[in-house]
């Protein structure tokens, strides 16, 4: 019997490193006016290792991630506003800023270290308000909010020791309401938008090194399967080597102060990315794909092939997600309602994610009702049980 042998790596979910990433990207959905993409927007707070000028006692100062679509008009500013209950407005900060045409978009970087000073760090815990807006000094529009929404800021002690770390605590977001939903889409990759491939975005608690005395992540690998009618479909194998097979990746979105700091599991959420190499919204490429000498299996192509798939993820040999959808006969993730009526920003579908078994430990079930998109929950979304 031959041995199917994989031929990438087991893979692992490196650390995020803070990047000003603003390079325009193709097919941002049509709207009036610039809008955030909101499964791209990210809110989170920065430990700093003092706090105005005490070195044993910690604090945070916020910062965000987000894609805009545009159009984003000459002249055009990104900023962000925060407000702590009862005390007003906290800090403003702007936002690298890209003229973008419409039906394109651009993606952002801002704050912590980065254009707030750090006398204005804080030490309080609790929800927090924030707004994306943008002024433009050239027109007479005056200033548009894109995006309210509110989060929840918590804190755990971080894992240095002695009487000096009494007050030392690492300040995060509490992101476990990203956890229940997941997306699939097609994104352009070699071949562009004729050979477009499938993808997957969820979420996991934590990532894959754990500190000293703290148990290990499961999700050190994710090995994606798709399932159509029963059978796993995208395999394609050269002799006894999988060739093009899918593969995970993960941005970790943590509070800290530097990617080599040490920061406690709880501190820690990761947004899984997998790709399938072998499947394929639809074949424009005009290329011979028929079988070879010695090679087994082609091209799964969604078109050819439309009804209701299965995503199953295993970690570590055992199952820990699944997420189901349906395709139709044009090659397209077919539209349950959700990401329209949300008014997503992107051509991603939301779908609910089945966990199998606990490999993201204790986390709350119900944060999604509340802190959903900080504060702007999903309507007609409905957790898999």
């Amino acid at each position: 019997m031959m041995q199917k042998r994989r031929s990438s790596a087991a893979l692992s979910f490196p650390m995020l490193v803070v990047l000003f990433l603003g390079s325009v990207a193709p097919r941002a959905l049509a709207q009036e006016g610039p809008a955030i993409q909101k499964d791209s927007l990210l809110f989170t707070a920065y430990t700093l290792a003092e706090y105005r000028g005490n070195y044993d006692m910690w604090s945070w100062l916020p910062k965000a991630e987000f894609r805009v679509n545009g159009p984003i008009e000459s002249g055009d500013q990104l900023f962000v506003e925060v407000t702590l209950p009862g005390r007003g407005v906290w800090v403003k900060f702007d936002c690298e800023t890209e003229e973008t045409p419409q039906g394109r978009s651009m993606k952002t970087k801002c704050g912590g270290r980065d254009g707030i000073p750090e006398e204005k760090s804080a030490t309080y815990v609790g929800p927090v308000s924030f707004a994306i807006k943008l002024r433009n000094p050239l027109s007479e529009g005056g200033v548009k909010t894109l995006f309210t929404g509110k989060a929840k800021v918590m804190k755990s002690r971080s894992n240095e020791h002695g009487p000096k770390a009494l007050n030392k605590f690492v300040y995060y977001v509490d992101h476990d309401w990203t956890l229940p939903a997941g997306y699939i889409y097609l994104s352009p990759e070699t071949h562009g938008w004729n050979l477009p491939l499938l993808k997957a975005d969820f979420w996991v608690r934590g990532v894959r090194s754990s500190g000293p005395g703290e148990p290990p992540q499961p999700f050190s690998t994710a090995e994606p399967h798709l399932l159509y009618k029963g059978k796993e479909v995208g395999l394609i194998f050269l002799q006894d080597l999988q060739v093009g097979s899918p593969s995970c990746s993960g941005e970790t979105i943590e509070t800290t102060r530097s990617v080599a700091d040490n920061v406690p599991q709880a501190a820690k959420w990761t947004r899984v990315t997998c790709t399938f190499y072998s499947v394929a919204g639809w074949d424009k490429t005009g290329e011979d794909r028929s079988p070879r000498p010695g090679k087994t299996g082609r091209i799964h192509v969604l078109s050819d092939n439309p009804g209701e798939y299965e995503l199953k993820i295993l970690t570590k040999g055992r199952l820990a997600r699944s997420l189901k959808f349906t395709v139709g006969d044009d090659g397209k993730i077919v539209d349950n309602g959700i990401a329209t009526a949300n008014k997503l920003g992107s051509d991603k579908i939301i779908v609910p994610v089945t966990f199998i078994g606990a490999p993201d430990g204790v986390w709350d079930k119900l944060a999604w009702k509340t802190w959903g998109y900080y504060g702007n929950p999903l309507t007609g979304f409905t957790p898999a049980p």
